[in-house]
Formats: structure tokens, C-alpha cells, sequence
């Protein structure tokens, strides 16, 4: 099981919604953890999907509180938008929906520690795969996380105590 980013804006129209909303739904039926800013818009877009497909959510939040009400587990990290890099920093690969200049340093971070970035309607700049629905993202984001050097868990090995 590897971890998927899904980053965009805390807040989103209804097709942007719906979007995310069916990125966590095939994150979550493909067996991957869902990781996320924990907030609303595409974050809780994408954990209600998830959750939707009895998926695992995380939300690193940038204050104190709980977040959205779809997270099964919430770091609370007190940091507002230093929390960015801990999300892509969490992630094997990340898929980039929409989004503002939150979205765009957490792409940029990404970028820097080499992890896949795939967007959908998102910020145009090298290094981001486009993608034209929510189950290319997926596919691409699911084959990224399976090669990332950090996507072996310590559950995966039947020796680890």
C-alpha cells in the first residue's frame, strides 16, 4: 500500500468537486492511502471518495484542528502552509487538481524531491503530466507510487517486528 497526494483548493466548483471526488474513489480501489492537506474543496472532495470505497484517509492539517469529517487520521502539525511540504513529502506520487499558489508550491516541492506530479486542470509547467480524467490520473498516479523507491512499508515485510 503507497501513499497519493491529492492537492488543490480548499475551495471548488462542483465539476472540480466531483473530479476529486472520483480521484479518492479509485485511490481507495486501488488499495493506496489517500494523503491530503485535510481541509475542504478537493481535499474533502477526494476523502469523501475514499471513504465512498472504505479507503484510508490522512490529513496533514496546517493548524490545530480536525479537519474535514471524511479523515481516518489527522496530523495536526500548527504550521499553516509549511504543512505542504509534509503532504508531498508523505506522498509517493501526487496528483494535482486545479488549484492556486497553495497548489502550485506543493507541485513545485514535489517536483524538487522528484515525485511524479500528475495534474488535471492544474498549473502548466514541466515536470506535471496533464491528465483528461480522474482514471488516467489514477492509473499514472498508481504505477508512479509502485516505483517509487519509498513505497515499500514496514507491513509489506512478513520478518520486520
Amino acid at each position: 500500500m503507497g501513499q497519493i497526494a491529492v492537492i488543490g483548493a480548499s475551495e471548488t466548483g462542483s465539476e472540480e468537486f466531483e473530479t476529486s471526488r472520483i480521484v479518492g474513489r479509485l485511490i481507495a480501489e486501488n488499495n493506496e492511502t489517500l494523503v491530503c492537506g485535510g481541509l475542504s474543496g478537493v481535499m474533502e472532495a477526494a476523502c469523501k471518495g475514499a471513504k465512498e470505497r472504505d479507503g484510508l484517509t490522512v490529513g496533514i492539517v496546517p493548524d490545530t484542528g480536525n479537519g474535514n469529517r471524511y479523515l481516518d487520521i489527522v496530523i495536526r502539525t500548527g504550521q499553516g502552509h509549511t504543512r505542504n511540504v509534509l503532504v508531498v513529502q508523505s506522498a509517493d506520487a501526487v496528483i494535482a487538481i486545479g488549484g492556486g499558489y497553495g497548489t502550485l508550491s506543493e507541485i513545485a516541492i514535489a517536483l524538487k524531491l522528484k515525485r511524479e506530479v500528475i495534474g488535471i486542470n492544474t498549473w502548466d509547467i514541466p515536470g506535471v503530466m496533464k491528465c483528461a480524467s480522474p482514471e488516467e490520473a489514477v492509473l499514472m498516479a498508481v504505477r508512479a507510487a509502485r516505483r517509487s523507491p519509498v513505497y515499500h512499508s514496514p507491513r509489506d515485510d512478513p520478518e520486520s517486528p
